[in-house]
């Protein structure tokens, strides 16, 4: 993994209903979602493959779990890599579906 020299932030597209990650401001990713009722629904996770094998993935899915958590919704894991994120970290364990 080549680790990147430009600090990423992840940012809440409430309008198209996706976590972003942006490096040197540019988007890098994106994970997609649907909100039902009290569930954040997780469907889909990209990093473009310009910014592949720098970490972007996990950090971005990171953030937007504990976005989840702060707004007092549940996770519902239906991407496969917010699956797979999800069985490597427990402290997510209790708010997801």
């Amino acid at each position: 993994m080549t680790e990147s020299s430009t600090p990423a932030a992840v940012e809440r597209a409430d309008a198209d209903r996706r976590y972003e990650i942006l490096v040197g401001g540019q988007r890098a990713g994106l994970t997609a979602y649907r909100d039902l009722g009290t569930q954040r629904v997780f469907f889909h996770t990209e990093i473009d493959e310009a910014f592949a094998g720098q970490g972007l993935a996990p950090q971005l899915v990171q953030q937007a779990l504990v976005d989840v958590r702060a707004s007092g919704m549940r996770i519902v894991p239906v991407c496969p890599y917010v699956a797979k994120f999800l069985k490597r970290h427990d402290e997510f364990a209790d708010i997801t579906d």
